[in-house]
């Protein structure tokens, strides 16, 4: 899941947060890999004073991108940020750190019920950090009668003014919704189904994006996007032409977790950055912040009535019960990613 740009930050994040290269470490600098604009950066720079220390922190824009580049040897890191189902991959891989929770009594803060959403329900190697959910935003100035379903990414009228997911779990999984599947299904005839949709799809979209979607709405270059809760919430905030639906079949739900990897210089530094997110007022200020809802009980009673009825916050009842989390699918993923191979290949 991810988890993007709040425009009115962008030059502020870009200093901020800029990333850098991993090959030196101050003794007291916390090295982050995290999706983009995740963490206020006021925040940030309170828990630099607060610590003595210095945060530095690069991206990724998929979990695939940055699995495959800690697995390739990228160290370095005392701090990383997957969805939960690439937190089973990783700690599979051994990748992990166990979580010291003496070292973090806000764990106290996090919601039970955020727990039956991940893998990793004991918190033995990650915390949850975030939920949120695929779902898709318009220009309500230059789309009109726009019904909340998967479906629309199927209009001629489009014009080449849409985007998807450059992500195989997620846009496969948005047809697999569509057609009434699981988007987690092992059924090759079902992703051959999901495969023909998507094509479908292709040739009324201008590309598959993870990033330039939110300002592509923004400024009326897309229509039409597939794009995370939290980064359309923030979008939607500084332009009101722009309209979120939640797809009626169904969306993925994602849990962004915090983990520690095993050889992290700083596990020290990284327990408390974790233990200083799960502070109930930290944790409401970044939910404010970043438009995603922080599975934390007690941040949650200090946000905004107006955050919380968001409809990129809080998706209705009926649709969550036909929601899905993004399941670790092990040697079935092949399968996908023959479809999703098949799909990128086709004119």
């Amino acid at each position: 899941m991810k988890r993007m740009s709040r425009l009115r930050f962008l030059l502020a994040a870009a200093v901020t947060l800029c990333g850098t290269a991993v090959s030196t470490f101050a003794a007291e600098t916390l090295h982050i890999y995290n999706w983009a604009d995740y963490v206020s950066p006021d925040l940030v720079t309170r828990f630099e004073k607060e610590n003595d220390c210095k945060v530095v922190i690069d991206t990724f824009d998929s979990n695939e991108t940055m699995f495959a580049k800690i697995k390739a040897g990228g160290a370095g890191y005392d701090l990383i940020f997957p969805t939960s189902y690439m937190v089973k991959a990783m700690e599979q891989e051994g990748m992990l750190a166990s979580i010291d929770k003496s070292q973090v009594p806000n764990l106290k803060n996090v919601d039970p019920e955020a727990l039956t959403k991940v893998y990793d329900t004991k918190m033995a190697h990650s915390v949850p950090y975030t939920m949120g959910y695929a779902v898709i935003a318009y220009r309500k100035d230059k789309l009109k009668d726009v019904e909340p379903s998967w479906a629309v990414f199927a209009r001629t009228d489009l014009k080449k003014r849409a985007t998807l997911f450059d992500d195989m779990r997620e846009t496969i999984g948005a047809a697999l919704k569509q057609l009434g599947y699981s988007l987690n299904t092992r059924d090759e005839k079902q992703l051959a189904e999901a495969r023909d949709l998507v094509i479908k799809w292709k040739k009324n979209i201008a590309k598959f994006d993870n990033e330039g979607y939110k300002a592509g709405l923004d400024s009326g270059e897309f229509i039409l996007v597939q794009g995370y809760s939290g980064d359309l919430f923030q979008v939607a905030q500084e332009n009101e032409k722009v309209a979120i639906a939640i797809p009626k079949e169904g969306v993925s739900i994602g849990c962004d977790q915090m983990v520690i990897p095993k050889n992290a210089p700083q596990p020290q530094l990284a327990h408390k950055f974790i233990n200083f997110l799960l502070d109930a007022e930290v944790s409401a200020e970044n939910m404010e912040w970043m438009g995603y809802l922080c599975p934390n009980k007690e941040g949650l009673k200090k946000v905004s009535e107006d955050f919380l009825k968001n409809p990129a916050v809080s998706i209705p009842d009926a649709i969550k019960a036909k929601s899905e989390v993004i399941e670790e699918l092990g040697a079935d993923l092949a399968k996908y990613t023959k479809v999703w191979d098949e799909i990128k290949a086709a004119k």
